[in-house]
C-alpha cells in the first residue's frame, strides 16, 4: 500500500498536527513540500487538492482531504488500535472530553498563544516585520487567564481529557512548541502542572521526531 501524502512545509503548525498523528499511529506517510515563495499553494495543481489554496492537503489513494484537524481525525480513526486510541470514541464520556479540549485549543488557547508566536518569531524572522509589543502584552494577559484554567484541570488529571493522552493534547503541540522558542517561554514555569504536562508531551517519541522537523526561527 502506498504511503499517504501530506502536502505542505514540515515546519507548518497545521502540517505538524497531521504528521504528529501519523507518527503516533505508526502510519507510513510522505511530506510533499509546498513552496509559498513561488505561490505553489495557489497553483491549479494544489487547488485541486485544497480548493481554498491553504495547507495542508492530504491524499490517501483517491481520497483528498483538507483542514488539519479533520485530516488528523481521519488518520486516528483509520489506524486506531487497542493500543493507540487517541479519540476514545468507544467511550462516550471520554470522547466528549477529547472533543471539549480540542475545541478549547482551537477557540481559546490557540487564539491567546499564537499572536505571541507570530509577533516574536514569524513576523520578525520570516517577514521582516517588527514585533508589536502591545499585541504581545495583551495576548500574554489572555494566555495567563487560559493557563489558570489549564492548571486547575491538570492538577486533577495527567492530560486534558483525563488520565490518558489524546488528540486534545496533541493539538496543543505545534504552536506551543514555537511559543517555547519565544522570550516568554518561562511563563509556563508559573503553572507547574501545565509545565509537567508539556514535559510529558515533549518526551513522547512521536513528538520528538516531529519537533526535529520544525526548526523555529531564533527569537
Amino acid at each position: 500500500m502506498a504511503p499517504v501524502k501530506v502536502f505542505g512545509p514540515a515546519m507548518s503548525t497545521n502540517v505538524a498536527r497531521v504528521t504528529l498523528c501519523l507518527e503516533e499511529v505508526g502510519a507510513e506517510y510522505e511530506v510533499v513540500n509546498i513552496d509559498f515563495n513561488t505561490m505553489e499553494h495557489k497553483s491549479p495543481e494544489h487547488l485541486a487538492r485544497n480548493p481554498f489554496g491553504q495547507i495542508p492537503a492530504f491524499q490517501d489513494g483517491d481520497l483528498l482531504l483538507w483542514e488539519s484537524r479533520a485530516i488528523s481525525k481521519y488518520v486516528l480513526r483509520k489506524y486506531k488500535t487497542d493500543e493507540v486510541d487517541l479519540l476514545r470514541e468507544s467511550n462516550l464520556e471520554e470522547a466528549a472530553m477529547v472533543d471539549v479540549w480540542t475545541e478549547v485549543d482551537a477557540h481559546t488557547y490557540n487564539p491567546a498563544l499564537s499572536p505571541i508566536v507570530y509577533q516574536c518569531l514569524f513576523n520578525p524572522m520570516m517577514r521582516g516585520l517588527p514585533t508589536d509589543e502591545k499585541v504581545v502584552a495583551e495576548s500574554l494577559e489572555k494566555l495567563k487567564k487560559v493557563l489558570e484554567v489549564y492548571e486547575a484541570r491538570l492538577s486533577k488529571h495527567s492530560y486534558l481529557a483525563g488520565d490518558f493522552v489524546s488528540f486534545a493534547d496533541l493539538n496543543h503541540f505545534p504552536y506551543t512548541f514555537y511559543f517555547m522558542a519565544t522570550p516568554h517561554a518561562a511563563l509556563f514555569d508559573s503553572y507547574p502542572h501545565v509545565k509537567a504536562w508539556w514535559d510529558r508531551l515533549m518526551a513522547r517519541p512521536a513528538v520528538k521526531k516531529i519537533a526535529a522537523t520544525m526548526v523555529p526561527p531564533k527569537a
